[in-house]
């Protein structure tokens, strides 16, 4: 199973980012596919705090179109949210401890904890800090 990051979500929302049409593809992709794919739930919220952020874009998007957005996002049948389950914690340990995670890795670590509990197999993501953590084979669809 495939699993978005922020960044995709971000860039496939934000019209002048140059990643746009590449990550508009990818998303509708999954969305309307028949595969099951994945959002780590703190990616949906890091997401709505990237593009509603007047700092982060110089022409933010407005909190009411940005919550319609993620609810056209959750409407595909095949998306899976990923939260944490009781085995969190022990899963979450084992991926901090493996990549020496530490300060604002550790957000890292949490989307990759999520992932690994349900069972998806990539994160599709630009970030390349993702790449020092095991258990996930790391796409950037750019």
């Amino acid at each position: 199973m495939k699993a978005l990051d922020t960044n995709i979500l971000v860039y496939a929302e934000m019209k002048n980012a140059p990643q746009h049409t590449r990550a508009l593809e990818v998303l509708q992709g999954l969305a309307q596919g028949p595969a099951a794919w994945a959002i780590p739930w703190p990616c949906i919220y890091e997401m709505l705090r990237v593009i509603t952020h007047p700092r982060a874009f110089r022409v933010p998007i407005a909190p009411e179109t940005a919550l319609q957005d993620v609810k056209a996002i959750l409407a595909s049948p095949s998306l899976i949210l990923l939260s944490e389950t009781p085995l969190h914690v022990e899963i979450l340990e084992q991926v901090v401890l493996q990549a020496g995670a530490k300060g604002n890795l550790m957000h890292d670590a949490h989307i990759v904890a999520l992932c690994l509990e349900h069972g998806a197999t990539e994160l599709i993501t630009a970030d390349r800090d993702f790449a020092r953590f095991r258990g996930l084979r790391i796409t950037n669809p750019f």
